[in-house]
């Protein structure tokens, strides 16, 4: 670990709870560097506006368009009225509690501004779940969509740090306590001096039981994966439009629909029910050309174009938060003559890591790393492994996980590398295969069988419309694939047919034992399927 750079929080508790440097992952920032005071808020609104961006236009939604130079003024006068309304202090966690809109993305950038580490939630949390990531991160404000504000008081009764509630309003009105204050407030605001090393923000993971964790990313974490991926990868200009489903709360939706657009003067389409009907419509509508969603969303876009849907704008379709299934690449390739690219990130590294290209894609490979990334695979010795065999994926880059004062760091970094709980196979030439996530392996018989590889079959079938595969025990076998299978409309389900199918297309040994016939999957709002509640029924 090299030493950090100078800090301007006042309040030290995130550096204070850094993790011990022995434990941080190796960081190598390549070609990225940044000065040591740097403030994110100001770097995606301010300088743009200096830039020449000004007139452009930075985001739309709730059926308004703003501009560069509309969003600085914006968080300029946000950031005053937290600062000399509600006292927030550099260093300071905030929490902010809204659906994918303007104004949450106007908090944001406005609280950074200030200084703030802000730590952005889903709405569809509840108190307690709240209280969880309050106490961890000892939340001194929040700052919530009123319409959202219910499960937030009732959050802070019980907190010892958590002592300010604002709301602010999500629509296009700007009538809440928080806009009111900031409406008389100077467009001109002196952003905190923040260190390029001073945490900026604070993701909690997703899918997780239990205590919740908290991954710390600094101010040029931030800018990394824009001028990393965004850059190498999407090759961004001001005239993309970005649209997508992921929720600003994770950081994959962060990066997607607020960082890459306002680092290269792009814009972003956002959509507090990002469902794929909506997609499809904003799509159309505004002619967006990127697109952050899920393997799910993307088969129900392809079915849209059957119906006469165009959605010729697209020049980038980014997948992740699911495995790409082959045939859902092959047939937006054979509707769109463009790539699907599939990648994988986490909420440790901040974003994508691994990823195909646009002049390098092949269905069912993940691609090669980032520049400034490299991977291996390793055994639970964590000895590297030869081509061709199944381990765990080891990650080193300019990003790489910090935990928030958390035994489980020891888990994520070892011997230097950051073990995201995937396992994957390295091919001859380098490129990345996705297997499974570690925990999800299936071991029959003393094979080990990757679902999404079942579930890729299957979903080539012409009946089905999306499955999921599990394991699930069984006296003889240990464990058996079970796949749960939604089937498309009209269809009648035929077990034996479904099994004869996967057994001729992949080895046999892999096909499912079982088959359920359900009328939907269990998701997560970012459309991941949750094997873990199948596996509960």
């Amino acid at each position: 670990m090299t030493p950090l750079g100078p800090s301007g929080h006042t309040d030290t508790f995130t550096r204070d709870n850094l993790p011990p440097a022995s434990d941080w992952p190796e960081i190598t920032p390549g070609a990225h560097s940044y000065p040591d005071w740097i403030n994110v808020g100001v770097e995606l609104t301010d300088r743009m506006v200096e830039q020449g961006f000004g007139d452009h236009t930075a985001l739309i939604g709730n059926g308004r368009r703003r501009s560069y130079k509309e969003l600085a003024d914006w968080t300029n006068r946000l950031a005053r009225a937290l600062v000399e309304n509600y006292g927030v202090k550099p260093g300071n966690r905030v929490l902010i509690r809204s659906a994918n809109n303007p104004a949450m993305v106007a908090c944001w950038l406005a609280a950074t501004k200030a200084g703030a580490v802000v730590v952005n939630t889903m709405p569809m949390l509840r108190a307690g779940e709240l209280a969880k990531i309050v106490d961890k991160a000892g939340i001194t404000h929040a700052l919530c969509d009123t319409r959202l504000m219910e499960d937030m008081v009732t959050c802070a009764k019980d907190s010892s740090t958590l002592k300010t509630v604002v709301g602010f309003d999500g629509t296009a009105n700007h009538d809440a306590e928080l806009d009111r204050a900031a409406l008389d407030k100077p467009v001109r605001f002196e952003a905190v001096k923040t260190g390029r090393d001073d945490v900026a923000l604070l993701g909690f993971t997703s899918g997780t039981t239990g205590e919740p964790k908290a991954t710390m990313h600094f101010h040029r974490d931030i800018l990394i994966i824009a001028d990393g991926y965004a850059k190498e990868v999407l090759n961004v200009t001001p005239e993309d439009i970005f649209v997508g489903s992921p929720p600003l709360a994770f950081t994959f939706g962060l990066g997607g629909l607020a960082v890459f657009p306002l680092r290269f003067g792009a814009c972003a389409v956002l959509l507090e029910s990002a469902s794929p009907p909506n997609m499809i419509e904003i799509i159309q509508k505004y002619r967006a050309t990127v697109c952050f969603t899920a393997p799910t969303a993307y088969r129900v876009m392809l079915a849209a174009m059957d119906q006469g849907a165009d959605l010729s704008s697209l020049r980038a379709a980014v997948s992740a938060g699911e495995t790409l299934p082959a045939p859902v690449y092959d047939d937006w390739m054979a509707k769109t003559g463009k790539p699907m690219l599939d990648g994988i990130g986490s909420t440790e590294m901040l974003h994508i890591f691994i990823t195909n290209r646009f002049d390098d894609h092949r269905p069912a490979c993940t691609g090669r790393p980032v520049k400034g990334y490299r991977a291996k695979i390793v055994g639970e010795d964590g000895q590297e492994l030869p081509r061709g065999e199944v381990g765990r994926l080891a990650v080193q880059g300019p990003t790489g996980c910090r935990y928030l004062n958390d035994r489980r760091q020891a888990d994520y970094v070892q011997n230097g590398w950051n073990l995201t709980g995937d396992s994957f196979v390295m091919d001859a030439d380098g490129y990345l295969h996705f297997a499974a996530r570690s925990d999800d392996m299936i071991i029959s018989a003393g094979y080990n069988i990757a679902g999404p590889e079942v579930e890729a079959a299957l979903l080539a079938h012409p009946d089905v419309a999306e499955c999921a595969v599990i394991g699930v025990p069984d006296e003889d076998r240990g464990q058996i694939v079970q796949a749960h299978v939604v089937l498309k409309p009209g269809v009648t389900g035929d077990i034996k047919a479904l099994q004869d199918f996967v057994k001729a297309r992949i080895a046999p040994y892999k096909y499912p034992r079982s088959v359920k016939f359900v009328d939907s999957l269990p998701k997560t709002q970012t459309g991941k399927i949750q094997r873990f509640r199948l596996k509960q029924n």
